[in-house]
């Protein structure tokens, strides 16, 4: 008997929210520090390119991504051509394509905080002999943890309820693109609401139970400089 249905689709979900994350940090992270502290004139452009998955629905921004992953697309041509594999309809397309669609959940925090750090912390670190890399571990990362934190914490969040950008780039195959959201929805399409009300109760729950953590978390960063 399972004890805990949904329990494959859950941890194919937890598997790629955090590939997707560790993704996101990587390509966020300098792409949020350019649009901080450049002063090119087309800053603007690239601000609306990267909130565009904010505003556009999930199954538009899945199509193209599918267009550009087939195998004669942009992305799903060089991957044919060093894999061998094609990326559509594969846990490795659902991760490039959830690193697309949770983009702005890390960018926008990041820069955010690098914008309210400023300039003069690190002029005063280089100052002192601090190295470019040594500042931003040292000086940086403490300073802008509350968003770091955050982006981290929204990005897995989101990749964890993704549905549209999902189903159209990753179907449904079980064991490789089917996520507990698409499981919840196979669920109530059988009409098993029974089963669909555990999944969703047990991502509703995981969900309150991160977002509950790091408000904790942040309360508890920021009593310190309020006394």
């Amino acid at each position: 008997m399972n004890l805990l249905p949904g329990l494959d689709p859950l941890l194919l979900s937890l598997k790629l929210a955090f590939l997707a994350t560790v993704g996101l940090l990587l390509v966020g992270t300098p792409l949020a520090w350019w649009l901080a502290f450049t002063r090119r004139r087309w800053k603007v452009g690239v601000e609306a390119v990267v909130a565009l998955p904010l505003v556009l629905p999930p199954t538009v921004l899945g199509f193209y991504l599918l267009l550009a992953m087939a195998p004669q697309g942009w992305l799903g041509e060089p991957w044919m051509q060093l894999t061998g594999s094609p990326l559509a309809f594969t846990f490795s397309g659902l991760v490039i394509a959830s690193i697309f669609y949770s983009l702005p959940f890390v960018v926008q925090p990041l820069q955010g905080a690098f914008e309210s750090m400023g300039r003069p912390l690190m002029e005063a670190a280089w100052t002192l002999g601090s190295p470019p890399w040594k500042t931003f571990f040292n000086t940086v990362l403490p300073v802008c943890r509350h968003g770091f934190l955050t982006a981290t914490v929204l990005s897995f969040a989101h990749t964890m309820g993704e549905f549209g950008v999902v189903l159209m780039v990753g179907g449904n195959i079980p064991g490789e693109t089917r996520v507990v959201s698409i499981a919840i929805y196979d669920e109530v399409e059988a009409m098993a609401y029974g089963e669909a009300h555990r999944l969703s109760l047990l991502l509703l729950a995981f969900s309150f139970t991160v977002l509950l953590l790091v408000y904790w978390q942040n309360r508890r960063w920021r009593l310190p400089d309020e006394r």
